[in-house]
């Protein structure tokens, strides 16, 4: 009998984390989240231009390595509810085809097909409250003058997890991209998976608290049971332990492996029969470009990001709008301009992101040398080629096609620090001798871990994460619960 007072704790509160969670709680399981940071202040300053964008208050200070030595920082957030509060609301689906081998562009496929996911992103949509919003007038006179060029370049609406009353609320409609809603007028972790389920009495959720390790022994006294080491909780950097039978790990891409390679690190070497090597690889992020495009004409269009745009030549990558206001967009201006020039190019500047999906290189990973030093980073583009020479051709192309419709453009690539998107780092597949993770999210070799966060997915796609990782999410806890039936 399980003495334990819960029966799954899940690490992180973020879109995988949040989503296991509030299937586990409709379910009955006693479940208890634990997230590292603490719930956003509600006084306006996660809105506030200086605040969030110019001083950074909200970022993680975690300091992190990358392949060379050098200082980065990452740009996390740890709060809760994860990056999901800071997203830019933008949810697709991945396609049939970004669930297929791609061995040509170094994409591998995935073990599960997207008919198996489908249930849970129609789920996750219901309650993220996706919806449609009306291309504005100046994006549609872009759009419209770039597919009169060339029929090539597609656009189609953007699926967009915003309220329709953000309409009606300026502040809030110029700062969804990149900013925390004060009104809950954005689907997110916390809105949409965790305030519907937070009164229940079987979830508990831990803010502040951050686990720096997993735990060995079921509640039974197992250690290993079919060969696997029995996971058994976990402990809190304060030293305190939290026990639990089973233990779903959304920490997220760049923090979920490293607790998976300490606990290996501290078996007995006899128990070192997992697949360490394999753990921490993989790391995908997208190849990133941020453009501004300018023209004399002044956008009035007011939430922007309402549009996804694709071209035939260019299968792995794609833009959106960014959902900058004029200042915002004068922040993307190089630095050698003067402000007061930068601040007039963004009243006359249109932000665009664009996002090519990166090939999987055992190289790029993430690991740490001990629990007291700088974690490492170690990823270069160089390694993913075809995904490399793809961007710059598509960045070319959509700069091409814009000073045809007579609108200048710069670009700023997006660097290490860059990580809204990341994932791979406990890849999914069918068997440990090439994944970390099985297509249930259970870890090979380690009973009772499973993996809901955006480090599983084997395939990075031209679109961003988030709704496959809520999916996914959806998904692995509702077979953890029709397999306990």
């Amino acid at each position: 009998m399980n003495a334990n007072p819960y029966d799954v704790i899940i690490v992180g509160s973020g879109a995988g984390g949040a989503a296991a969670g509030h299937r586990l709680a409709l379910a009955g399981v006693r479940v208890l989240i634990v997230e590292k940071g603490v719930e956003l202040p509600k006084d306006g300053s996660t809105l506030d231009d200086v605040q969030v964008v110019m001083h950074g208050r909200f970022l993680s200070t975690e300091p992190w390595r990358d392949g060379g030595g050098r200082a980065i920082r990452p740009e996390e957030h740890f709060n809760l509810g994860g990056k999901t509060r800071w997203y830019g609301a933008a949810v697709l689906r991945y396609s049939a085809q970004e669930f297929l081998d791609d061995s040509r562009y170094a994409a591998r496929g995935w073990p599960i097909a997207q008919s198996d996911l489908a249930p849970y992103y129609d789920e996750a949509e219901r309650l993220l409250g996706v919806r449609i919003f009306a291309v504005e007038p100046t994006l549609k006179r872009i759009l419209d003058a770039i597919e009169a060029l060339d029929s090539a370049w597609i656009s189609i609406p953007l699926p967009m997890a915003l309220s329709e009353q953000i309409l009606q609320n300026p502040l809030e409609a110029r700062h969804f991209d990149g900013f925390a809603s004060v009104a809950h007028l954005k689907g997110d972790a916390e809105s949409s998976f965790l305030n519907p389920v937070a009164q229940r009495s079987n979830l508990t959720i831990r803010t502040g608290s951050e686990v720096v390790a997993l735990l060995t022994g079921r509640s039974d006294g197992a250690t290993h049971v079919a060969g696997a080491t029995c996971i058994g909780g976990v402990r809190l950097a304060g030293g305190e332990e939290l026990r639990a039978d089973t233990v779903m790990l959304a920490a997220g891409t760049l923090h979920s492996p490293r607790l998976v390679s300490r606990f290996i690190a501290a078996l007995d070497p006899p128990a070192r029969h997992l697949k360490f090597d394999l753990v921490g690889r993989n790391l995908k992020k997208h190849v990133l470009t941020a453009l501004i495009a300018v023209s004399l004409r002044r956008p009035t269009d007011i939430l922007r990001k309402t549009m996804l745009t694709t071209h035939a030549d260019f299968p792995h990558s794609s833009v959106q709008p960014l959902g900058f206001d004029a200042e915002l967009i004068a922040t993307l201006v190089p630095n050698y301009v003067p402000r007061c020039v930068a601040r007039m190019i963004g009243r006359h500047a249109y932000g665009f992101f664009l996002q090519t999906e990166d090939g999987a290189s055992r190289d790029n990973r993430v690991y740490e040398e001990s629990p007291e030093t700088p974690p490492v980073m170690d990823y270069d583009e160089a390694r993913v080629p075809a995904s490399l020479a793809e961007h710059e051709a598509f960045t070319r192309a959509f700069r091409r096609v814009l000073l045809r419709i007579g609108m200048v453009s710069f670009t700023q690539r997006v660097g290490l620090n860059g990580t809204a998107h990341v994932s791979g780092t406990l890849v999914m597949g069918t068997h440990a001798g090439d994944a970390v993770v099985d297509p249930d999210g259970a870890v090979f070799g380690i009973g009772g871990l499973y993996v809901v966060d955006g480090s599983v997915l084997p395939r990075s796609s031209r679109v961003n994460p988030s709704l496959s990782i809520y999916a996914w999410g959806l998904r692995v806890a509702d077979r953890w619960v029709k397999s306990r039936r």
